[in-house]
């Protein structure tokens, strides 16, 4: 077998038909993978080998010991979804390609938010967005069928969905400025961005390890902007500063935080665009699709960034007391994760503090 390597199809037997069903439900076709999901002990000759019948996700590990010790991972991870299920039960919770990596891992891997977030807003210095009218706020709203949406993105084993989070705002903020969709580049930010929240001087940019879309946001004001992925291409591992100012294709003038109302956030999401959120991904690990309204999700605990692209008014229904409405979000795993790359969680609650941490950014058009 090529590089050594020994191939196991993890066999789980009557533990999975307690999540077939689930599984059955929800079906991702499979993108073109280019920055691959791996363990800490990957090597290049060992790969996602993609769906199996049983259960979508093949793994190859290098050594039967590796092999036990991902599979004991992934059996209290079975355990662990059903635990999700039964506490947000209006999602679809199951295996993921994620589901041989501990918690620690999977959040070393994947998260990448610093400085927490909590139940007020910023209060950093950064200008607070002014209060918008909510009463004439359309019932759905997508940002995606207004063409301001690139594709969903892939962040790899690298710390920096704060990045996919940065680029994914002024991305949507330079479509409505300009009406053209640009690629931008996360990977300028991976590499060259190591400003620090004005308040928490820990909290500070530092690639693959972690960063806050504010910090971001400042950066880019100082270094004049940012290059298209085209010309500076994501390697989902941090390298040498490459940015050339003559590249700049998008400025950033400004940016606000959003209050931690939902009805403003909504407002502020029509009138600007795409806006930055950090959220507690807790849930996410074990996500496969539906409407996500855990009955318990700590929201002070912000550690991972996303994108917030629109919402709906009829996503999920408790006990038949009707349809409640739910936030449209845009991850950056790939698309064989969640709803073709996208997170639907329940509006109006401040589910898993997606309110605490939302941010928007202006452009330059000139």
């Amino acid at each position: 077998m090529k590089g050594g390597g020994l191939v196991y199809a993890v066999g789980v037997g009557s533990v999975l038909a307690l999540l077939t069903c689930a599984l059955a439900l929800h079906e991702s076709p499979q993108d073109d993978v280019k920055i691959l999901q791996v363990t800490e002990n990957y090597h290049a000759n060992h790969h996602l080998l993609g769906t199996a019948a049983e259960l979508r996700f093949k793994k190859e590990y290098p050594t039967r010991a590796e092999y036990l010790h991902r599979l004991g991972i992934f059996a209290k991870n079975l355990i662990r979804a059903a635990e999700h299920q039964a506490i947000d039960p209006t999602a679809v919770h199951g295996v993921t390609q994620f589901s041989d990596l501990s918690e620690e891992e999977f959040e070393g891997m994947y998260m990448g938010v610093k400085g927490g977030g909590g139940a007020a807003p910023w209060e950093n210095g950064v200008a607070a967005a002014e209060e918008l009218d909510v009463g004439s706020l359309p019932e759905s709203f997508d940002w995606r069928e207004e063409g301001a949406v690139t594709d969903v993105k892939m962040q790899g084993t690298c710390g920096s969905c704060w990045a996919f989070s940065t680029t994914g705002a002024i991305e949507g903020a330079n479509f409505i400025a300009t009406g053209k969709l640009l690629n931008l580049s996360e990977q300028q930010l991976v590499d060259c961005d190591h400003a620090c929240d004005a308040k928490e001087r820990r909290a500070c940019d530092d690639g693959c390890m972690g960063g806050l879309m504010t910090n971001a946001y400042k950066y880019l004001i100082e270094a004049g902007g940012i290059e298209e992925e085209e010309s500076y291409p994501y390697t989902g591992k941090r390298g040498e500063c490459k940015f050339r100012p003559e590249k700049v294709a998008v400025r950033v003038a400004n940016f606000t935080t959003i209050p931690i109302n939902e009805n403003q956030i909504a407002a502020h999401l029509v009138r600007h665009g795409p806006l930055a959120v950090g959220l507690n991904a807790v849930f996410m690990q074990t996500y496969i699709g539906g409407v996500s309204c855990p009955l318990i999700c700590g929201k002070r605990w912000v550690n991972h960034g996303v994108l917030l692209v629109g919402y709906g008014s009829r996503g999920y229904s408790i006990l038949r007391l009707g349809y409640k409405p739910y936030w449209i979000i845009k991850n950056s795993w790939g698309k064989r994760w969640g709803e073709h790359g996208y997170y639907r969680l329940c509006r109006g609650h401040g589910m898993c503090g997606m309110n605490t941490m939302v941010s928007a950014v202006m452009t330059q058009t000139s």
